[in-house]
């Protein structure tokens, strides 16, 4: 049912801090909320730093097949057609840089790993970091002997290495000096040092978005809680940061809501676009 009084036609969703709460589950009233707003004719986005993979779940719980949405995956590294599931875009890392990143995670000690379809590729299969990010995706570990030659030739959007939040600040200021103009630096947890192609960022990967579908900015509603959610905030005609983002990002917003395990995102969808008559008994 297309309500044609909606100023808004896409909603661009951050997971991890938004839409998921911190025990990585998504409420059943933010679920029914975005289902509901999908059947009113606005398009779903899921906009995460996670590869593909493990954004699919996410995808499915909200039907994005169903109503023709998308999936923005890497910060927007790829974007998704989810009713069809063709790749609307894909932007991947130098080669030459992999080589170097490899051997900058052995000089510091710290474990290197990348994604590759269903799989997360790491030399180590022990460290808790890797783990997680095993758990989070719902993907398998798959332990390599040579991980520059295992991952040589798979497109690859993203490498990470995890290490102690003590020691990673440090490492992050070195290689942002030495891969500048290369590729993108950047914490996405404490723990976490990604490296991904240059000029990668959520804001970006919504402008490419909006020239293959054909909408404005100002159509978007975007809701995010971290740093790398910040371009996205700003890019969207109505950029709402999560209660628990730090004020800095919920400065860079139009709007602040509650927090990711407090309906956050549902409250604000209920407001500015379901509304209280539109609310079914």
């Amino acid at each position: 049912m297309q309500i044609m009084n909606i100023p808004y036609k896409l909603i661009a969703v951050d997971l991890d801090g938004t839409l998921v709460r911190n025990d990585q589950s998504i409420s059943q009233r933010t679920v029914d909320t975005l289902i509901r707003v999908q059947e009113m004719g606005v398009k779903v986005a899921v906009a995460s730093g996670r590869p593909t993979f493990g954004t699919a779940h996410v995808a499915e719980t909200l039907r994005l097949d169903e109503f023709g949405g998308y999936v923005m995956s890497y910060n927007g590294g790829e974007i998704y057609d989810w009713g069809t599931k063709s790749l609307l875009h894909a932007q991947t890392l130098d080669e030459n840089v992999i080589p170097y990143l490899y051997m900058c995670a052995r000089e510091h000690g710290m474990p290197i790993m990348t994604y590759i379809e269903k799989e997360v590729v790491s030399e180590v299969d022990n460290n808790e970091y890797i783990q997680y990010s095993v758990m989070r995706n719902r993907m398998t570990l798959r332990k390599v002997d040579d991980f520059v030659k295992a991952v040589e030739g798979a497109g690859i959007v993203k490498c990470i290495i995890v290490g102690s939040p003590t020691l990673l600040p440090a490492l992050e200021t070195k290689m942002q000096e030495r891969l500048k103009g290369k590729a993108g630096v950047f914490r996405s947890e404490p723990f976490f040092l990604e490296i991904v192609p240059m000029g990668i960022d959520k804001g970006k990967g919504l402008s490419i978005l909006l020239d293959k579908i054909g909408m404005k900015k100002s159509e978007i509603i975007a809701f995010g809680d971290g740093y790398n959610d910040t371009s996205m905030l700003q890019f969207a005609g109505m950029g709402i940061a999560m209660g628990n983002a730090a004020e800095e990002i919920k400065k860079a917003a139009d709007m602040v809501t509650l927090s990711n395990n407090d309906d956050g995102v549902a409250i604000a969808l209920e407001k500015l676009i379901i509304r209280p008559q539109d609310m079914p008994c």
